[in-house]
């Protein structure tokens, strides 16, 4: 594992990542939402291999960690170097992101929209 992946490995964390997601996930936008909860889900797959889950754990401590090369509170661009990460995971690890893994991630994704949007 890279220097930088293991920076970032350290900061994730399952309860820093749902915070994060419920915390910003207005602010980040759908695809960077949708990506995340994507890589979660198949980190935690039962067939993904250990480095392709060390690639996840990578990219979600990434997008955890307050340390970015575009701060998050920067208006418009701020998730972009979040988005960048997320993507370039997701494309490494694509084969483990399977019908299931997006079902979950589906699913996540629309219970944590119907508590940020208080149940709509």
């Amino acid at each position: 594992m890279s220097e930088p992946q293991s920076e970032y490995s350290n900061s994730y964390s399952d309860p820093n990542f749902r915070a994060k997601v419920g915390t910003y996930a207005q602010a980040a936008g759908v695809e960077v939402i949708d990506r995340a909860f994507q890589l979660y889900y198949a980190a935690h797959g039962p067939n993904t291999p250990v480095w392709a889950k060390a690639t996840i754990i990578g990219a979600l401590g990434y997008f955890i960690s307050p340390v970015d090369a575009i701060p998050d509170l920067v208006p418009v661009v701020g998730y972009s170097d979040d988005l960048g990460v997320l993507v370039l995971a997701t494309a490494t690890v694509a084969a483990y992101i399977t019908p299931e893994v997006k079902a979950q991630a589906k699913q996540a994704q629309k219970d944590m929209w119907s508590n940020v949007f208080g149940g709509s």
